[in-house]
C-alpha cells in the first residue's frame, strides 16, 4: 500500500519532556567511543563556556527517533514498519544539548516519495527546551522496501 501523500506537512503533538541527565550523556559518550571531557567533566564543559556537561552531537537521535514513532505508528499513513530501514540522519544545532535540559520534540512529515520501488519518508524533528527555545532540528529518512514476490513465495514453500 502506498503512503498517503496528503500527510506531507502533517505535524504531530510535541512529546512529553525528556530530561537529559549527566549519566545518560556519559553512557552515550562511552558507547560511541568519544572521550571528549566536555561530555563527562562539568569543569571541562564550564571551561568551554557551557553551564554543565554537553552531549555528543548524535545523542539527540535517541529522542528524535522515538518521537518519529508517532509518525511510524500512525495507521492512516500506511507505513509497513517491517519493511523499513534507516536511510539517513542529519542535525542542525542552535546550541548543544546540556545536562539538565528538558526537551520536547515535534515531528513533521517533510516529504514522501517513491524511488526505485522504495517509499522514502523524511521526518523533521524540532527539539525545544522547556523555555520553548530551539535546540536542534533532526531529519530522519526512512526507506520502506517494496513487498516482492520472493517474500511471498518464500512463505508459501512450507505449505506444499
Amino acid at each position: 500500500m502506498a503512503l498517503d501523500q496528503s500527510f506531507v506537512g502533517r505535524s504531530y503533538p510535541p512529546t512529553d519532556p525528556y530530561e537529559v541527565g549527566r549519566e545518560k550523556i556519559r553512557e552515550f559518550a562511552e558507547a560511541v567511543g568519544d572521550a571528549n571531557p566536555a561530555y563527562t567533566d562539568p569543569e571541562a564543559a564550564k571551561a568551554l563556556g557551557h553551564p554543565d556537561v554537553i552531549a555528543p552531537p548524535t545523542f539527540v537521535f535517541a529522542i528524535t527517533y522515538k518521537a518519529a514513532g508517532q509518525v511510524v505508528q500512525d495507521p492512516q499513513l500506511g507505513l509497513d514498519y517491517s519493511r523499513v530501514v534507516h536511510g539517513d540522519q542529519k542535525f542542525a544545532y542552535t546550541r548543544p544539548v546540556r545536562a539538565g535540559d528538558r526537551l520536547t520534540v515535534t515531528s513533521t512529515i517533510e516529504t514522501i516519495k517513491t524511488m526505485a520501488g522504495n517509499e522514502i519518508l523524511d521526518i523533521r524533528g524540532e527539539v525545544h527546551d522547556e523555555a520553548g527555545e530551539h535546540v536542534v532540528t533532526a531529519w530522519t529518512k526512512l526507506v520502506a522496501r517494496p513487498a516482492d514476490s520472493a517474500d511471498s513465495a518464500g512463505s508459501e514453500e512450507g505449505k506444499a
